[in-house]
């Protein structure tokens, strides 16, 4: 009897603990999907490596690199200089403008109407008395009070100028009482960039001891007024500027040199070499 009665109480036993375990089973089971979940949602994604991009080639397959040519177009101010056209071939050309030319007053006001930047073509003694650099010249034989009037009076011919290179000046630029007495006449804020026409010029080196933003000149473009020439001498101007970041370089305002600008400047700035403002670059 008790045998008997044994059999069934053992199976309702585990019946109940079946029973029982179920929902703790499932519980269990809930409790693990929700933590595997949880992890995912919380995961970091997965890490990306970025591709690197090759350098862009120019025509030639040359990697190209961001450099910048100060252009300034010099002796502005004659009749029949083809202004209209230079000033369509790039809106940061710079313009260095002779105070005593007989165009002088209409060409600044042309120019400052369009935007562009003006120096002032500073005309000062050059080696050699064959070669003349025109009225109100600043020369070596003036007294300091002498210099300090005519450069004061040239840059007052030179309405909106922002800056001063020399016109000539081989001898000038190489003497320190001239080049001190210039660049103190000069209004606070101008610039001077040197035009190097002389391997003795200390124009530069003196800016800097006086504390007045300046550039030199690397490359004359037109020294011969040939297309060929000049458009060697463009091409010399953007190795200049890929090798340092950037090249000053001095044309002036005659066909010749205008048309090989039209023709050369596309092919530079399809290379990533671009024309800048002088004041953009002075220190």
């Amino acid at each position: 009897m008790v045998g008997r009665e044994g059999i069934p109480r053992q199976s309702s036993f585990r019946s109940i603990a079946a029973l029982t375990l179920i929902p703790v089973a499932g519980l269990f089971v809930f409790l693990i999907w929700n933590f595997i979940s949880l992890s995912k949602r919380q995961a970091p994604p997965p890490v990306v490596k970025a591709v690197q991009k090759k350098p862009a080639q120019d025509t030639r397959g040359r990697v190209s690199s961001t450099a910048s040519i100060v252009l300034i177009i010099d002796d502005v101010g004659f009749e029949g200089q083809p202004l209209e056209r230079a000033m369509r071939l790039d809106p940061n050309i710079n313009f260095a403008v002779l105070p005593n030319g007989p165009r002088t007053s209409d060409y600044v006001q042309r120019l400052n109407q369009r935007g562009f930047e003006i120096l002032c073509h500073l005309p000062m003694e050059p080696h050699g008395a064959a070669t003349s650099p025109g009225p109100n010249a600043v020369l070596t034989s003036m007294s300091d009070d002498e210099i300090t009037a005519a450069t004061q009076s040239s840059i007052r011919a030179v309405r909106f100028a922002r800056g001063m290179n020399n016109h000539m000046g081989s001898r000038a630029t190489s003497d320190r009482r001239v080049m001190k007495n210039v660049l103190r006449a000069m209004p606070e804020g101008m610039y001077f960039i040197d035009s190097r026409t002389g391997g003795r010029s200390i124009a530069g080196s003196m800016a800097r001891e006086m504390n007045i933003r300046t550039a030199s000149r690397h490359i004359f473009l037109d020294n011969v007024q040939t297309d060929a020439a000049i458009r060697e001498q463009i091409e010399l101007a953007g190795r200049v500027a890929r090798s340092q970041g950037v090249a000053v370089a001095i044309g002036h305002l005659n066909p010749v040199t205008v048309n090989a600008l039209a023709h050369e400047l596309p092919s530079l700035r399809a290379r990533g070499i671009h024309l800048v403002r002088a004041s953009d670059v002075v220190n």
